[in-house]
């Protein structure tokens, strides 16, 4: 009896164990220290390229350490562990890693963790399915092309020579199969304008892009695809990077964390934009769900990733998100992060469309920034012929296109006041809300306005003001970083006065109104060298 009692608790251990111990997941071990690295924020070449250190100086931006590479001896002791290192993250500080999940003891009671987090269970899945709320079209006509090019200007733009010669830009997506292949991406290759020294496909951990799915064929085709007579993308000029982070089959917060390692690829190897048509806010782990609430610019990991990139001078653009008709409606992350421009949807008649996702940030910003053509957008197929595809997807490359030829014809811009730029340059700028935010841009409009900031360089806003801030910004804040604001009523009497003053930081301050009843005034601006006059209405 008491021989069998022992043969079962062996079986019983067997049992119990043995699953456990086949049980492989992916985690990100984040760390807490950095102290003792051999890299130092004085030596910036260790560890960036000259291009990423270029793109910091010409923007006045600072490597700090943050940007330091994370510590080989924080790695080892991971890996001293039985985990699986697979990517590193500068910015966070952290490693992702693959392991049974009988190693997290021993992970969590290193000296140097600071936490361990399931981002995705299992090991790697087999790739399949679509990006949600992405509908595909068949389509032949190649006029399409035309309508959501000249939309926001880019026909002029290509016109004047500028079609992103001299800009790499950095695609995130989920796969590009038919890139290598299609004939109307036949001159990125023979020019060697694709970089497949850095394009990565993080989601497999290999270096072939050119496989999975084809949201992002499609999406990088409105960028890059150029075939005479067929198809023009809106800068098909420039130079690529192509990023594999989005798992098309499957939705945990591994996404976020390939797209964090992607961006700082990119950043290391000196790309000046990112394009990006992926959000999230829901995950097939209903435990990784993201609430409106961390909406706020600064919570969902990929917002934070996305913001620390647009820190570092790199031009950010995202699709707003797809949720306008379901129950979710807001904005996805990343598009809530501040320093990213986030792009909704609208028809070739600049009708918004009803799945284009809404704001504000859970902040109460204005979300989403700008808007282009999704509806129908034309776009080369992974097969290489011609289609439509609907989504806020199709609309953010346009406006990559867009900001990659301004910034081709402004090539002194930092990206920040690059996208204030093309905000302001909005159809509607004047009254930004939370479906189209700024409204569409314009190469014509952005044109105008570098000519009239410099005869007028502050822009007071908003008119009428409905609450008690009047905003005063600084267009070159670096030039004119101080002016006399002055509110006059009708009979000239002087009712409030103050000087502000600007920097690259700070290029807005605000004016405080509580004091001031209802009714016309005149504000007065004046400056070294200028003065500009203009009626204001409170209400």
């Amino acid at each position: 009896m008491a021989k069998r009692n022992s043969l079962v608790a062996v079986w019983l251990v067997f049992v119990l164990t043995v699953p456990l111990q086949a049980q492989v997941n992916r985690y990100v071990v984040v760390f807490n220290n950095k102290q003792g690295s051999p890299y130092t924020i004085s030596a910036p070449s260790q560890f960036l390229s000259q291009r990423a250190i270029d793109r910091r100086i010409r923007q006045g931006i600072a490597v700090e350490e943050r940007d330091v590479p994370v510590l080989e001896t924080n790695v080892a002791a991971v890996r001293s562990r039985g985990a699986d290192v697979f990517f590193r993250s500068r910015w966070m500080n952290a490693v992702l890693i693959q392991c049974d999940v009988s190693l997290l003891p021993a992970l969590r009671s290193l000296a140097v963790v600071d936490r361990v987090e399931l981002v995705a269970p299992e090991a790697r899945l087999a790739p399949n399915g679509r990006k949600r709320g992405e509908a595909r079209i068949k389509a032949t006509d190649a006029e399409v092309t035309d309508t959501q090019l000249s939309m926001v200007g880019i026909d002029a733009m290509q016109a004047d020579g500028f079609q992103g010669q001299g800009l790499t830009i950095a695609v995130l997506d989920a796969g590009f199969p038919g890139v290598n292949t299609a004939p109307a991406f036949g001159a990125l290759f023979a020019e060697g304008r694709i970089d497949l020294t850095v394009s990565h496909d993080f989601v497999y951990n290999t270096d072939n892009v050119f496989q999975y799915d084809t949201h992002g064929t499609e999406v990088f085709s409105v960028i890059a695809a150029h075939q005479e007579g067929v198809f023009t993308g809106g800068a098909y000029g420039a130079r690529y990077q192509l990023y594999v982070t989005e798992d098309a089959a499957n939705e945990y917060r591994i996404e976020e964390y390939n797209w964090l390692f992607a961006a700082e690829r990119a950043d290391s190897a000196g790309a000046d934009i990112i394009q990006s048509s992926l959000g999230y806010y829901d995950f097939d782990d209903a435990s990784m769900n993201y609430r409106k609430t961390d909406l706020d610019g600064k919570t969902t990991v990929i917002t934070r990733a996305a913001q620390w990139a647009a820190d570092r001078g790199i031009a950010v653009i995202c699709s707003a998100g797809n949720e306008g008709a379901v129950s979710w409606q807001l904005i996805t992350a990343p598009a809530d992060a501040k320093g990213v421009l986030a792009v909704a949807s609208v028809n070739s008649e600049k009708t918004r469309a009803s799945s284009s996702s809404k704001g504000p940030s859970a902040d109460g910003r204005i979300k989403p920034d700008v808007a282009a053509q999704g509806v129908s957008t034309s776009v080369i197929r992974a097969n290489g012929g011609l289609g439509t595809v609907t989504g806020t997807s199709l609309a953010a490359p346009i406006i990559t296109s867009l900001v990659a030829g301004v910034w081709q014809r402004y090539p002194d811009l930092t990206a920040a006041e690059l996208l204030e730029a093309i905000r302001l340059s909005g159809s509607q700028a004047g009254k930004p809300d939370t479906l189209l935010g700024y409204g569409i841009p314009h190469y014509k409009t952005i044109e105008n306005y570098f000519a009239q900031r410099r005869e007028n360089p502050f822009r007071v806003y908003p008119n009428p003001v409905d609450d008690d801030s009047l905003r005063v910004r600084s267009y070159l804040p670096e030039e004119f970083d101080t002016c006399h604001v002055e509110l006059l009523s009708p009979e000239g009497k002087r009712v409030i006065q103050k000087i502000l003053y600007f920097s690259t930081q700070t290029p807005e301050r605000v004016v405080d109104l509580s004091s001031l009843g209802t009714g016309l005034y005149i504000c007065r601006i004046t400056w070294p060298g200028g003065m500009v006059t203009q009626k204001l209405v409170r209400r």
